[in-house]
């Protein structure tokens, strides 16, 4: 099957390259030049124009999309909608938010055109492992693009379904980031608690290693934990700063939309943000409070 791919960072060159394991013809654009000639020769068909990209697919044309969220998304489809034809097929594999997603399919489809929304999960391990998919969209284009996403997913039949209408697959996605960002922060608040008890002398990167092993909190996650403190035991040049994709937020929102409790995956949220704060305000505030009511000591900064 033929395959249009725009957006060719880490993961989106994975990718194509188990697309082609898998015996799928892909075309790929990127506005990175070197980009389009590492996947040329690579094996794929790298291509300098979004016309080209179209060109070289037959229809009904299927065209998966992995940029950044929001605005680039919207410019990517109003650029390339142009050289499409009805029938055709959008595809958003990125980590938008499933309202502009419902937005998209509404627009798209009142034209003629078909869209998909795909939450994409697997990383850079996704060429090795497989990519776990949720997908979303009307059932025709979905089983069209079927194939595609057999061979990207671990197994045919496993890590991908169609999980709904328009919006689901990137609905679903956005919990599944919001979920691990809890399960990191627990890992995280483990293994520092850990880190504390000095007296015990314990080893993180052995406990993470039997952890691996029969534990209720043995996971895949876990396995990477084991990974990075085997390469890196003390953290050594690294800065406690956090970054979040946004999902984090959106699930944040929608649980507080639909009276959800989720105080774990909020927390862990409003964790990230306080990495990110040097000489961190509120800690100040509390600091100086404690001295005005009760004359504790404050640790003035050199």
């Amino acid at each position: 099957m033929e395959i249009g791919l725009i957006g060719l960072g880490k993961m989106g060159f994975n990718m194509a390259a188990r697309l082609r394991q898998g015996g799928h013809t892909v075309v790929g654009f990127d506005f990175n030049a070197e980009a389009v000639n590492q996947l040329t020769a690579a094996g794929s068909v790298g291509v300098h124009s979004l016309d080209d990209l179209v060109k070289n697919l037959k229809a009904p044309r299927a065209i998966w999309i992995m940029v950044p969220s929001g605005d680039p998304v919207d410019q990517t489809i109003a650029k390339l909608e142009p050289f499409m034809q009805k029938g055709d097929t959008f595809i958003d594999g990125g980590n938008s938010n499933y309202k502009d997603s419902q937005r998209r399919h509404a627009q798209l489809t009142a034209k003629g055109f078909n869209f998909v929304d795909v939450g994409t999960s697997g990383g850079v391990w996704g060429l090795k492992e497989g990519y776990s998919m949720m997908v979303g969209g009307d059932a025709e284009p979905v089983e069209r693009l079927r194939p595609i996403f057999e061979t990207l997913a671990p197994a045919a039949d496993k890590g991908w379904g169609h999980v709904g209408p328009s919006g689901a697959g990137h609905f679903v996605k956005m919990v599944h980031n919001g979920i691990e960002y809890g399960l990191m922060e627990a890992y995280a608040e483990g293994f520092s608690i850990m880190k504390h008890k000095e007296p015990l002398h314990l080893d993180l990167t052995q406990i993470a290693r039997i952890w691996q092993y029969g534990s209720v909190v043995r996971s895949w996650l876990l396995d990477l934990t084991a990974d990075a403190l085997e390469k890196n035991p003390q953290l050594e040049g690294l800065e406690a700063y956090v970054a979040d994709s946004g999902e984090g937020r959106w699930t944040v929102f929608e649980a507080i939309d639909l009276n959800v409790s989720a105080p774990v995956i909020t927390e862990s949220l409003i964790r990230r943000l306080r990495s990110r704060e040097e000489n961190n305000f509120s800690d100040r505030m509390l600091s100086i409070m404690r001295n005005e009511f009760g004359g504790h000591a404050v640790k003035k900064s050199t």
